[in-house]
């Protein structure tokens, strides 16, 4: 696998290396179409049963949940030895942890670590759900927590062998989505905005998604091929901050103005601004913080970082999200899990993690004066490190409703038809 020089610091993914968790984004969100409805939910709608019955209530973060225990999955006892030799099984997105931080554990440990990836949460919870399948350690999106929760897929978390989780936001110590962690702790975060060539930008308006439709930089605008996420920007860019509204006439209005992009600018569509951007294939492109990040070691020899630029709304009224760890119910290695969990959130693990995904932790040590004096992001991108700011005033995109889910798929499927 090739992979681009990134210091002294690790190699990023080049482009043709294997799929990384973000390039499985849109994936996974069309996947959850034609998923039952546990898969959603909205905020005026009652929960609903699982397959078994049990009713699932959906998290918003004004409308916190505390999972639901259950008697026959408990956690781990404290103070139970490590498990001894062997593999230690990781179910994650391709190239999302270091090798480096894998390979340390491992060696410390006396175990062998074996990554096995997925490209879709649906595919994941369904190789959960086979029989005789076990991983230790899975790394879940916040969305998903209820169902897989309910279907009894997941362990509870023993806190005693989690010291390190004090490293995390306050506010992902005990998330609107899994209140009292009981489940799952933060993993990484990241921000949706605008990256774009500063060389090539004459000036960045207030509402930086203006961007997008600047005539002058016809044919090289992209937006993420992500239908929850071009939606979300097109209604954000109007004004529209309910980014998990189910109200037909915003949705439809969203679905316009992306269309006007075809004749507007000729709009691509695209899950790469980590390449195009630094390349110059793309002026503009709508992307992932942690894209920006990982653009500055993409960029032409010779070319300084200063040529790239991010905005993301000043009042942080855009869009934010985070990852999860979670330990299956299947685990075999259950205390060693619980290791694994707490060396990733160790402060300098985590940042050597970073280097290598360029998606950061969500822990309190990653500021963006720190991020800038260790060099892990020039001066002129500070606005792609996230803070708790940023996730507390920020917009997540959630569950929705099946009928909600098909007039989003809809106006995506219309806009992507007219391109």
């Amino acid at each position: 696998m090739a992979f681009h020089p990134r210091e002294t610091r690790g190699p990023l993914i080049a482009s043709g290396a294997s799929p990384t968790r973000r390039q499985f984004l849109q994936l996974g969100a069309l996947a959850a179409v034609a998923g039952t409805g546990v898969l959603a939910g909205c905020g005026r709608e009652r929960p609903r049963p699982t397959p078994t019955g049990e009713q699932i209530v959906l998290s918003r973060p004004n409308r916190p949940t505390r999972l639901p225990l259950h008697s026959d999955v408990p956690a781990i006892a404290s103070g139970l030895a490590p498990e001894k030799g062997g593999t230690l099984k990781v179910f994650n997105y391709a190239e999302y942890l270091s090798p480096d931080v894998i390979k340390a554990f491992g060696d410390k440990n006396g175990v062998k670590v074996e990554i096995t990836t997925f490209t879709t949460q649906d595919e994941a919870i369904a190789k959960l759900r086979t029989s005789g399948t076990n991983f230790d350690l899975y790394f879940p999106t916040p969305d998903i927590l209820a169902k897989i929760v309910a279907g009894k897929l997941l362990q509870p978390l023993n806190p005693s062998y989690l010291p390190n989780l004090r490293n995390a936001w306050p506010k992902l110590q005990d998330p609107f989505y899994d209140q009292g962690s009981q489940y799952t702790v933060p993993y990484t975060a990241y921000t949706t905005g605008i990256g774009y060539r500063a060389d090539r930008v004459k000036s960045v308006p207030t509402n930086g998604y203006d961007l997008l439709y600047d005539a002058s930089h016809q044919g090289k605008v992209y937006i993420l091929d992500d239908y929850r996420e071009a939606l979300t920007m097109a209604m954000l860019r109007a004004g529209q901050t309910d980014v998990n509204t189910e109200d037909p006439a915003v949705i439809k209005a969203a679905g316009a103005s992306l269309a006007s992009l075809v004749n507007a600018v000729n709009v691509k569509v695209g899950i790469t601004a980590y390449q195009l951007v630094p390349e110059g294939q793309a002026d503009v492109h709508h992307c992932w913080s942690g894209d920006i990040v990982n653009a500055q070691y993409y960029l032409p020899e010779g070319t300084g970082a200063e040529v790239l630029g991010y905005w993301y709304p000043a009042h942080r009224k855009g869009a934010v999200g985070t990852d999860t760890m979670a330990i299956p119910r299947s685990a075999q290695k259950p205390v060693l899990a619980h290791m694994l969990i707490n060396h990733i959130l160790d402060n300098d693990v985590a940042l050597e993690n970073f280097s290598f995904t360029g998606y950061q932790p969500a822990l309190s040590v990653v500021t963006p004066e720190k991020m800038v004096a260790d060099e892990y992001v020039a001066e002129n991108l500070t606005s792609a490190i996230v803070t708790p700011a940023h996730y507390t005033d920020g917009l997540q995109e959630l569950q929705l409703s099946p009928a909600g889910e098909a007039l989003w798929t809809d106006e995506w499927a219309k806009f992507k038809a007219g391109q």
